[in-house]
């Protein structure tokens, strides 16, 4: 059996995607305030209704705050070789995926706001079936994986 990928992502990871679990659950909480509202009147739904997907958000918010960042971290492996780039995610159901470097068409790197906040920046690997993501490696980390990925993948097609 092949040995698991080697490189684990950055721990800054775990906080900036425990920034982004707290934003996305305030922009769900305005569903039920959203329903709250409609209930100040008298045709309105029923606000216990309102409270209780608020309390339901709550929850939900605050598991994906504190535990699915840190498990994710833990999980998240990926290794870049001269032949594939290999991908391991996944608590309950772990995906391992390999990506022949000869496949890849191009090979970017993203960043939003809070991932730009803590220094981080997602590698983007496209093949002509589909796109994988190595999320939030360092800056430096990712242009480095980056070029390596697109020095491979060119070698690769050279060889074809």
């Amino acid at each position: 059996m092949r040995p698991a990928p080697e490189n684990q992502l950055p721990r800054s990871a775990v906080r900036a995607w425990r920034i982004s679990s707290v934003l996305v659950g305030l922009l769900i909480l305005m569903v039920p305030v959203f329903l709250w509202l409609l209930g100040l009147g008298e045709d309105g739904p029923p606000r216990w209704l309102a409270y209780g997907l608020a309390g339901a958000v709550a929850v939900c918010t605050g598991v994906w705050t504190l535990l699915i960042p840190e498990i994710r971290w833990r999980r998240w492996r990926y290794q870049v070789d001269e032949h594939e780039i290999d991908l391991r995610r996944g608590a309950i159901i772990i995906s391992r995926t390999l990506v022949p470097a000869n496949r890849v068409q191009h090979v970017d790197t993203r960043q939003g706001p809070i991932l730009r906040n803590y220094g981080l920046a997602d590698v983007t690997i496209s093949t002509a079936a589909t796109t994988h993501k190595i999320p939030a490696l360092d800056e430096e980390t990712a242009e480095l994986v980056r070029d390596r990925i697109s020095q491979f993948a060119r070698l690769a097609q050279e060889d074809v």
